[in-house]
């Protein structure tokens, strides 16, 4: 499995009430979500994210409430892949419930900037930005992992079974 697209950067501490503002909590509809997803901390991201695109941030991406509304956001606006220096840690298992690909690479979220473009190979864990001629080894998905993303999420990989 793999992910390309340009980037959107962001900085530490990116709380789940960022990502999708309290506000909007009142709808659980994916395509409503993705309409308000990052608006307060970048005007700008529902115009310009395009399906594949990647999120790159620094420290304790996804901290604060535990609802799975953010990664489902994040997920329904187009995202393919959330590269982060460190997750919340239940901002990483909704994440992976929902089968959005999270990867922690301290090296990859100092090393890529906003709108270069990278390509991520889930199975190896390797990060290239292809604008700057750059690599990067993430952690890999391991398998199990692996067949929820590419399942949807968990419950569909639970259903398929």
């Amino acid at each position: 499995m793999r992910a390309f697209g340009k980037v959107f950067k962001y900085g530490d501490n990116i709380d789940t009430d960022v990502i999708i503002p309290a506000r909007y909590l009142n709808s659980s509809d994916p395509a409503e979500l993705a309409t308000h997803c990052m608006e307060d901390i970048d005007a700008d991201f529902v115009k310009n994210v395009k399906k594949g695109d990647i999120i790159v941030a620094d420290k304790n991406f996804g901290c604060g409430s535990s609802r799975e509304h953010a990664p489902i956001a994040i997920k329904a606006s187009g995202i393919s892949c959330v590269i982060a220096e460190t997750f919340a840690r239940i901002f990483y298992r909704n994440a992976i419930n929902i089968g959005l690909p999270i990867i922690e690479c301290p090296e990859a979220a100092k090393g890529i900037e906003a709108g270069d473009e990278v390509e991520v190979d889930f199975d190896s864990g390797m990060i290239y930005n292809r604008t700057k001629g750059t690599q990067f080894q993430g952690q890999a998905f391991p398998e199990f992992m692996q067949k929820i993303i590419k399942a949807e999420g968990l419950i569909n990989y639970i259903n398929e079974k």
